[in-house]
Parts: C-alpha cells; sequence; structure tokens
C-alpha cells in the first residue's frame, strides 16, 4: 500500500484569471498613487494650485478605483475566487477570506466618503481635468465632517490591512513557498 504525499503547493490551475489577476495589480497600482497622493496634499501648501492639483488627482485616482472595485465585483460574481485547499487550514482560509472582503469593502468606502465629503460641501468632483461629477449629496457640514472621519479613519485601516495583506503574501511566496502567492503574479508562458 502506497500513501500520497501531501499536497503543499497550488495547483496551477487554482491560479486566478487573467482578468482579476489584471485588476488586483492594476488596483494595487492605483491604491499606491493615491497614498502617495494623500501624502503630498498634507506636505503643500494651503490653497496653492499644487495642492489643488493634488487633491484632483487623489480624488480622480480614488473614483478610478472605486470604477474598478464595481467591475472587479461583477466579474466575481461570474469568476470565483479558486479554492485555497488543501494549502490553507480552515482558520486560514477564513481569515484570508476576512482580510479579501474588508479590503474590498475599505476600497469602496473610502472613495464614496471622499466623494460625499467634497459633495456635502457644495463641491464637485473633478475626474482627471475631464468631467465634473456634481455634489450629489446634501450640501451638510454635519454630513461632510462625519465623511471625512470615516475617510480619515479608513485610511488606517487601510494601511493596515494592506499590510497584512503583503505580508501574507510573502509569507506564503518567500518563506512557505506553497503556491499561494503564484496565484495571483503574472503567468509566465
Amino acid at each position: 500500500m502506497t500513501s500520497r504525499a501531501p499536497e503543499t503547493k497550488a495547483e496551477p490551475e487554482a491560479a486566478y484569471d487573467p482578468i482579476a489577476r489584471f485588476v488586483h495589480w492594476l488596483n494595487a497600482f492605483l491604491a499606491v498613487a493615491t497614498f502617495l497622493l494623500a501624502w503630498g496634499i498634507l506636505a503643500a501648501p494651503r490653497y496653492s494650485d499644487t495642492r489643488g492639483l493634488l487633491i484632483m488627482l487623489h480624488g480622480s485616482f480614488g473614483i478610478a478605483i472605486l470604477v474598478l472595485m464595481l467591475f472587479w465585483a461583477c466579474w466575481r460574481v461570474k469568476h470565483p475566487s479558486p479554492s485555497l485547499r488543501p494549502v490553507l487550514t480552515w482558520i486560514e482560509m477564513a481569515l484570508a477570506r476576512a482580510t479579501q472582503a474588508a479590503l474590498f469593502l475599505l476600497f469602496v468606502l473610502m472613495p464614496l466618503s471622499g466623494y460625499v465629503s467634497l459633495a456635502a460641501a457644495g463641491h464637485a468632483v473633478n475626474f482627471f481635468g475631464l468631467v465634473d461629477i456634481p455634489p450629489l449629496a446634501p450640501q451638510s457640514d454635519r454630513l461632510s465632517q462625519a465623511a471625512i472621519a470615516l475617510h480619515l479613519a479608513g485610511e488606517f485601516l487601510l494601511y493596515g490591512l494592506v499590510a497584512l495583506h503583503i505580508g501574507a503574501a510573502v509569507t506564503h511566496g518567500v518563506f512557505r513557498r506553497d503556491g499561494i502567492l503564484e496565484r495571483m503574479l503574472p503567468r509566465r508562458s
């Protein structure tokens, strides 16, 4: 009787499809750009043209992330994530799914809260200098301030979750070498 060794690597067919991988890496790029722009806004002189440009770009990248997340949600309905079995334990799978869900939720809530903070203050959002998105929220200082507070709290939650996500990717790719990281990497021909 021969015993089969347990699987330790994710199967190649367990990789994400090319569209999901592209959207993931595009979102990562947009998120980094948005983070850097946010830090630039803090450093720019108040009421300067530079600050205005950085705010416009930050909001534009945020709207692009929102659109991308909505597309990704629709895509995932017909193209679910590949199985994490047999590589991960049930607790690791639960943590991975919870982290992914929280990241997704924050990547939707952050642009929405940013938009509401501006719209409730009576400002349109300019998308890359091409089109103004009018304020669709009622004008309210209280609503604007609540949206700003949500945006700031979400920022730090997002930093923590992104760090956790990257840490898990490094753990799987460098230390465990179990094939989980490779599921999201571009395919080599």
